[in-house]
């Protein structure tokens, strides 16, 4: 690796900076003898520094602010962390401890990382993009704050959410950190406490018109097209109404996708399958209905019905077979407050506000949490869902932990071990009557990554629904036979890299195959991946 940077400079950069790690011959070229220790540690020796200093840290938000530190001083030693053991780190820097880190980022905030681009930068905003030193940028990870996890409208206190999952990227999946970058829009929050906080990083305004929001937002995403004509937009954790209207905005004409709306339902999609493989149905047989109809729920459904047309049932059909409840009731055509996208799935039904009612009329095969109210999976819930089948499907999807809609324990317990279970957190394993569940998590960082590394391989000109479908089968499929009998819908995360990339090189091939690539189509797939994956290893300086 090339630098003209020397001495005290060449440490402040986290991409090269090395610490005890510089050779002596780099010592001596670079200007840095007597501002390190005299010593060449290897990064594995470093890394157990790392993980006696992290064993130090009271809490998992301390741990948090730890490794943000690191990663702000020594990038590569950051991802030697997180890639070293990912069932463990991934919880930190990620779900669910950045719930924790987002209500008090400002509180936190050490040092800026990423781009915050607000709505009073109008027609600059190229030139705001301009002001990032990497001219390549393939990924860039946007949220407005609008509606990160389960907790609300957090506005600037939200740009942990991209920082977060940009860095999934990259320990789960390999994209290489340099191709990344996180962004906050800017513009307002409506949540009150926080315009009142003194400590508070954002504009102090509420937020616009929906039409002043998305003029701002066409200008961004155009500029993108010509500062970094290669990359891909991830939208993330935007408002229900707006993730759902941006994202169809914008992926016909750009490379562009949400997590919230086609990650949610992709992962979801794997947790079908393999739940459909242990009762020896397929997912057309299966009935569906939702408690939440948010952006989450309804990308989850569309990419269902998609799956399901490919099984060769008609779109109609498809969507007959799905059912949708929010805090107003049963979506039915009555309703006068349903939104476009909830219109396809208010089938005719008398109102109902009643979950258990609506289950003992529709007799759902599956329910699947989306609604981020916990404990709404009551036992009566249960009990309902196992009166009406034999082997009832229960995903309680939302998170932070404490908006589960019911814990592995209750699920398992109050429906005797029949139900299939699966929770969007990590439940321990849970034993009853002599036998040990596994309840899997429906964790996103299964998917986007994997999806993510293949478009940075691959130059994809544009995501599409069928490489989340794709990257669905490709994950459930490398659930061992032995853990689908104990219950686990997913694999387990120790060794997340290699999921991500068998998963990738079948997206890849879809890439290919759709005519979306933008590069030579390789002879091996995973081969292909392969190369291009990020390995936290410190490069030789010249």
């Amino acid at each position: 690796m090339t630098t003209k940077k020397m001495g005290l400079e060449l440490l402040q950069d986290s991409a090269l900076n090395k610490s005890t790690a510089f050779t002596e011959a780099e010592k001596q070229a670079f200007g840095l003898v007597g501002l390190v220790p005299d010593t060449v540690e290897s990064i594995d020796t470093q890394l157990q520094r790392v993980l006696l200093q992290l064993s130090k840290q009271p809490n998992p938000l301390a741990q948090y602010i730890y490794l943000m530190n690191l990663l702000d001083h020594d990038e590569v030693l950051f991802y030697k962390t997180l890639m070293s053991d990912p069932a463990r780190f991934l919880p930190i820097v990620y779900d669910p401890t950045i719930g924790e880190a987002c209500l008090k980022f400002g509180h936190i905030f050490r040092q800026t990382r990423g781009l915050y681009l607000s709505i009073t930068r109008r027609g600059k905003v190229k030139d705001v993009l301009r002001n990032w030193p990497v001219k390549d940028i393939r990924f860039i990870c946007v949220t407005d704050g609008g509606r990160i996890l389960g907790l609300g409208d957090l506005g600037a206190n939200g740009m942990g959410i991209p920082i977060g999952k940009l860095q999934l990227y990259t320990a789960a999946a390999g994209v290489p950190p340099q191709f990344l970058l996180p962004m906050y829009l800017d513009a307002g929050t409506n949540n009150g406490a926080l315009l009142e906080d003194p400590l508070y990083l954002g504009l102090r305004k509420e937020r616009p018109a929906t039409a002043d929001l998305y003029s701002f937002v066409d200008e961004f995403v155009e500029a993108v097209q010509e500062v970094f004509p290669k990359c891909c937009i991830h939208f993330e954790d935007w408002t229900g109404v707006d993730a759902v209207h941006l994202l169809e905005r914008y992926r016909d004409k750009y490379c562009v996708y949400n997590d919230d709306v086609q990650g949610t339902a992709g992962i979801t999609l794997a947790g079908m399958i393999n739940a459909c493989k242990l009762k020896g149905t397929n997912l057309k047989d299966e009935s569906y209905l939702f408690l939440g109809a948010g952006s989450a729920g309804i990308g989850l459904a569309n990419l269902l019905c998609t799956a399901l047309v490919e099984q060769g049932l008609t779109l109609e059909e498809a969507r007959s077979r799905v059912h949708m409840f929010d805090v107003k009731g049963l979506l039915e055509p009555s309703r006068k407050d349903l939104v476009d996208f909830q219109m396809p799935y208010a089938h005719p039904h008398a109102p109902c506000n009643d979950f258990v009612a609506a289950i003992n009329d529709i007799k759902p095969t599956t329910i699947i949490g989306v609604s981020t109210i916990g404990g709404a999976f009551s036992q009566t819930v249960v009990e309902a869902m196992c009166t009406q089948n034999e082997r009832p499907i229960i995903l309680a999807l939302s998170n932070p932990t404490d908006h589960a809609e019911c814990t592995a324990e209750q699920a398992y317990t109050w429906s005797k071990g029949k139900a299939i279970y699966a929770a969007g957190v990590q439940f321990d394993p849970v034993k009853l009557n002599g036998v040990t569940y596994l309840p899997g998590q429906a964790n996103n960082f299964y998917i986007f990554p994997a999806v993510g590394m293949a478009v940075f391989a691959t130059e994809a000109t544009r995501v599409t629904d069928q490489m989340f479908i794709e990257a669905a089968s490709a994950v459930a499929d490398q659930v061992t036979p032995d853990l689908l009998q104990q219950g686990l819908l997913y694999p387990t995360q120790d060794k997340m890299l290699e999921i991500e990339i068998k998963t990738a090189a079948r997206v890849a091939k879809l890439v290919f195959d759709s005519g979306l690539a933008r590069v030579e189509r390789p002879k091996d797939y995973e081969a292909f991946i392969r190369q291009h994956v990020y390995k936290p290893e410190y490069k030789a300086l010249a």
